[in-house]
């Protein structure tokens, strides 16, 4: 089977594998479609805290059943998604049902490899039916549901204020799921592609781009109180910091990001507005029945949001231009 390897950071080879052998207890999936990340984008770049290479990228993924559990709950010819983050069920936070944080968590694509393959044997209890929705939107539900478990972390609630800052896909997910809420919306991004798209196309109450006034912009939009609920989606240590002074007197800071650095931050601003300070890590099952259920609905912009599509052959060759801004890309998919 063709699988695409991240041999190095900047270096992608195709080579052909040996089909897996169905394990115990799990299924064996033919991969259809693949979502490009930005934890992909990451490891090609040698960004990614989390990953030894080489490593087979890819965990936003779809496909089809190829051989089932016998007597299990999914069936050949299936169409599935995958929650990609392989818990072990047992340790602290497992117990606690927070299986998005697990002591012991293997992540496709970056603790072990992942979805740039034809076929993967996986087990049966993080394969689920994708029923109602398209392969292409079965494979958009993952980084969608980590918008939607940040949304839930924080407790979005019906006319709350809300700033994303950082307007890539899962921040427009932690957008769309906010909106769903109730919340009135607002995105700051420093590229004028992003922040138009947001306004475009996900409907969100006010857009504004970084630089010279943003502060006032924001300001200006909340009548001086700035944000009850702030999420942060940079993936920048300085953004992180300077997100701080957007969160209202009584208001939260959700960091959906993950950074290499120490973050810093002022105490008595932090003290006198009695900040509640979230960090937001992958989703739950939970948070993934919510995005298909609003897929089902149409609630999601889906094909708004895949801008780009590849085969995986041409993976090797094409993966670099996802990485040029001039091209706005927003959500990719990889056909396998």
């Amino acid at each position: 089977m063709l699988t695409v390897i991240c041999e190095t950071p900047g270096t992608l080879r195709a080579e052909q594998r040996e089909r897996p052998v169905r394990g115990e207890g799990e299924v064996l999936l033919r991969v259809k479609r693949v979502g490009v990340c930005g934890t992909d984008l990451h490891i090609f770049t040698g960004n990614q805290p989390f990953l030894q290479y080489p490593r087979v990228m890819g965990h936003e993924l779809s496909g089809v059943i190829e051989e089932p559990v016998p007597g299990g709950r999914l069936a050949k010819g299936d169409v599935a998604y995958v929650m990609p983050y392989l818990s072990c069920g047992t340790c602290v936070a497992c117990r606690q049902g927070k299986t998005n944080c697990c002591v012991n968590i293997q992540v496709l694509g970056v603790h072990r490899d992942g979805a740039f393959t034809e076929y993967l044997s996986l087990p049966e209890a993080f394969v689920h039916k994708a029923e109602g929705v398209t392969l292409d939107q079965a494979a958009m539900v993952e980084f969608l549901a980590i918008g939607a478990h940040a949304v839930r972390r924080g407790n979005v609630q019906p006319g709350q204020r809300v700033l994303v800052v950082g307007a890539g896909p899962i921040g427009m997910a932690a957008m769309i799921f906010a909106r769903l809420r109730g919340a009135e919306v607002t995105a700051i991004d420093g590229r004028q592609d992003r922040v138009d798209f947001c306004r475009r196309e996900l409907g969100v109450t006010h857009a504004v781009t970084l630089g010279e006034g943003d502060v006032d912009q924001l300001s200006k939009v909340t009548n001086g109180e700035f944000f009850d609920q702030v999420f942060d989606a940079t993936g920048n240590a300085k953004a992180i910091e300077r997100g701080f002074g957007f969160v209202a007197h009584g208001g939260t800071y959700v960091l959906i990001s993950v950074v290499r650095d120490t973050i810093t931050f002022s105490d008595p601003e932090f003290h006198k507005r009695e900040t509640t300070l979230l960090g937001s890590r992958n989703a739950t099952t939970e948070d993934f029945e919510t995005v298909i259920a609003a897929m089902r609905e149409g609630k999601v912009p889906t094909a708004a949001l895949n801008t780009h599509r590849m085969a995986l052959a041409d993976v090797p060759a094409d993966f670099q231009q996802l990485l040029d801004p001039a091209r706005g890309v927003v959500k990719a998919i990889v056909e396998v």
